[in-house]
């Protein structure tokens, strides 16, 4: 069972240092600005790495350089934090899904595919999409617009609370979390140094003894360690940052 335990580490810290060394072949070319110090802390860690992240967005769609220029279907969209971490162990992906339910991100989920990889994803509902053009024509007045995007805009201010709230309570989370649960494989150290300290102890004992005598049976336990966002310029905007 340890040396199930010790392939597996072995394997996820191989899944790990391919997916840091990689290229980011997001169309940023980098992570957020604003999750940053999220991720960084994430991937500190043995038990996780991020596989991909965006701390929030707001866009119009369509490919237009401007809701007056547009030939297509223009659409208004927030789209708040998402987040996928990769998690070494089953208790490992729990602990983070209870990160993120307890810091508003309600539609958080687990994942397990055929290799046996366990992803958390990170996700909230606070999201935000209207149409506002097709074909070229204009669905709704400019005084609509203004107020969605002061819509997308509070939104946007709601999911970076959320995101300060996750990271402290992760911070939490893994103190607490390496305070009462130390690595397997220095505890089973620990009890094998235990273990071999005893047996000394017992054998010196025995060599003390001056008369043979017939010698009592010791049992011994044995423990296996088995985005961006700003308000929307009505001509002249495809991405809007806050």
């Amino acid at each position: 069972m340890r040396k199930k335990k010790v392939a597996m580490e072995k394997t996820f810290g191989q899944w790990k240092k391919q997916c840091l060394n990689k290229l980011d072949l997001s169309k940023k070319g980098s992570v957020d600005e604003d999750i940053q110090h999220v991720v960084s802390l994430l991937n500190s860690c043995e038990e996780f790495f991020t596989t991909s992240s965006c701390s929030g967005r707001i866009i119009l769609t369509d490919g237009m350089s401007g809701l007056s220029r547009s030939n297509g279907d223009a659409v208004l969209k927030f789209e708040p934090l998402v987040l996928h971490i990769q998690c070494q162990k089953l208790e490992d992906a729990q602990l983070m899904h209870s990160v993120a339910i307890n810091s508003g991100f309600k539609n958080s989920g687990l994942t397990v595919n055929k290799k046996g990889k366990i992803i958390t994803a990170v996700r909230s509902t606070h999201c935000l999409e209207v149409p506002l053009s097709h074909d070229g024509k204009l669905l709704v007045e400019h005084e609509y617009i203004h107020f969605l995007t002061q819509i997308a805009n509070q939104k946007m201010e709601e999911n970076f609370r959320r995101l300060q709230r996750f990271y402290q309570n992760l911070q939490t989370a893994l103190s607490s979390d390496r305070l009462h649960n130390p690595h397997p494989l220095a505890s089973q150290e620990q009890q094998d140094l235990a273990h071999s300290k005893e047996t000394a102890k017992i054998e010196r004992n025995e060599t003390t003894v001056n008369k043979p005598r017939q010698r009592s049976q010791h049992k011994t336990d044995c423990y296996h360690g088995d985005g961006d966002s700003s308000l929307l310029e009505l001509d002249d905007c495809l991405y809007l940052f806050t």
